[in-house]
């Protein structure tokens, strides 16, 4: 199965539809990191309590992303303490980081233009959002080199030889 999602799309079909449904293994990667709120009901909740409710279950989340989330983030990820203190969520920080991507349980993958932001991932009005786009995919001979690749990343394989090392905030190795 490979689908292009558009816009709204995103939203519904990702976040709403498949994010909830993992079962091991939740990785995105995002260049920018915004204070992302979805429907739960009747209500708006911020994302981080929908990944909060994965480690709760035993999901393992790796969070890769480029830059500080802003400070509304920050604000609502302080409210999420098995988020800090879980071994089953992991933040990678690398300013080198541009690819926008959900892999969920190595089973489908999300590539995509969009950050993971409510302007990138639909959340927001027609009149306020990004125009994004992506292919969601279950093919493995897209997903294993893309899970291979982030490995080495996660494992801080490139920061041996990263020209930026002297502005990275974070060296994962």
């Amino acid at each position: 199965m490979t689908e292009l999602l558009l816009n709204e799309q995103i939203y519904h079909r990702v976040i709403e539809d498949l994010i909830p449904q993992a079962e091991d293994f939740l990785w995105i990667v995002t260049a920018d990191l915004k204070d992302l709120h979805v429907r739960s009901g009747k209500r708006f909740i911020p994302f981080l309590e929908v990944l909060s409710r994965l480690v709760d279950d035993g999901i393992a989340i790796r969070l890769f992303h480029a830059k500080e989330p802003g400070p509304r983030f920050r604000e609502d990820f302080d409210h999420y303490p098995n988020l800090i203190e879980s071994e089953l969520f992991e933040r990678i920080l690398c300013p080198r980081i541009h690819t926008k991507a959900i892999l969920i349980d190595g089973r489908i993958g999300f590539i995509t233009s969009a950050n993971l932001t409510g302007a990138g991932m639909g959340a927001k009005s027609p009149d306020r959002r990004n125009f994004e786009a992506g292919i969601l995919t279950d093919e493995k001979t897209l997903l294993t080199p893309l899970i291979d690749w982030l490995d080495e990343l996660y494992l801080g394989e490139p920061c041996h030889t990263c020209g930026r090392r002297d502005v990275c905030p974070d060296p994962i190795a």
